[in-house]
């Protein structure tokens, strides 16, 4: 009886207690990379700047008595105000700076995040497809995308925003189908190592078909790097609307983006500098919070860092 008294007590040391609960279960991959990026202090002041942003462009316009196309009769190239509420100041037409601030900030980032959604799509299934095949179409398909690489990038938006006309629409299909081209690599790249792991291969064992595979195992598995690179791709979309919209080739009046703004702005550089200085800085702290907030995503699923 003492014997079996010892014995459970020994093994009390080693099996963790029920009531225990997390101390003793395993932690998932993406549950670790979270507490990681949660410890980065960085990546979190950056993540709350950016959704005080996003809310801010969400929200913002509608706690503001003016709106980003009726000007004010009043006020025209007015520097910012407290007294006359346009906190931003306003443009040559008396239109209020804020107001179309926020809503350029609304219009690019809906332009990085459908134009970043097209290339995840195609980037994913297009190196998946590559990858997981193999061979002469493996070949065959990232020829193709060498291809479209040589060919240049920016000139390409803007001829076929020449060609079809400019619309808000077009500029959504022609930034995100161009950039589906490094996603389609790194895809291709993890996938062939993907592909050899034993889930893969059970699997094809047991009768599943070729597209079923990527669907349902290889493309849940590039997740963590899918997401990284997402979010390091929204910066790159904006300044290219922003530059697009820079050249008159993107978004066109009565809508206004940031690129649209900082362009109105440096015409007026050295007599209205609120003009050129609110949209600038809102478009660099964007920038710089989806940068950290992507590097602090890749520390977090690095797998050198586990």
């Amino acid at each position: 009886m003492s014997m079996t008294l010892d014995k459970r007590a020994a093994l009390q040391r080693f099996i963790p207690d029920a009531g225990d609960g997390p101390a003793g279960a395993p932690r998932s991959l993406t549950s670790d990379a979270m507490r990681r990026f949660r410890s980065n202090r960085v990546a979190m002041v950056s993540l709350f700047v950016l959704c005080f942003i996003i809310a801010a462009a969400i929200v913002g316009p509608w706690f503001i008595p003016y709106d980003y196309e009726t000007p004010d009769w009043s006020a025209f190239t007015s520097p910012p105000s407290f007294e006359t509420g346009h906190y931003f100041g306003t443009d040559q037409n008396g239109r209020d700076l804020l107001a179309r601030t926020l809503h350029g900030t609304r219009v690019s980032l809906l332009v990085a995040l459908i134009a970043t959604v097209v290339s995840v799509c195609v980037g994913v299934l297009y190196g998946a497809t590559a990858g997981y095949l193999g061979g002469r179409v493996d070949s065959t398909m990232m020829r193709f995308v060498d291809v479209m690489y040589a060919l240049p990038y920016i000139l390409f938006v803007i001829l076929l925003m020449v060609m079809f006309g400019r619309n808000v629409v077009l500029l959504f299909a022609a930034i995100g189908l161009l950039e589906w081209l490094t996603m389609a690599r790194i895809v291709r790249g993890q996938t062939l190592s993907l592909k050899h792991m034993e889930f893969v291969e059970a699997a094809r064992a047991a009768g599943v078909s070729t597209f079923p595979i990527i669907l349902r195992h290889i493309v849940p598995n590039l997740v963590g790097p899918v997401v990284i690179y997402a979010t390091l791709t929204i910066p790159e979309i904006v300044v290219t609307e922003s530059f697009l919209s820079y050249l008159s080739f993107g978004v066109q009046e009565p809508l206004t983006s940031l690129g649209t703004l900082i362009s109105a702005g440096a015409d007026v550089i050295g007599v209205a500098d609120w003009l050129l200085f609110f949209p600038g800085g809102v478009l660099v702290t964007l920038l710089l919070a989806f940068a950290f907030v992507g590097d602090g995503l890749r520390d977090a699923f690095d797998p050198k860092d586990r």
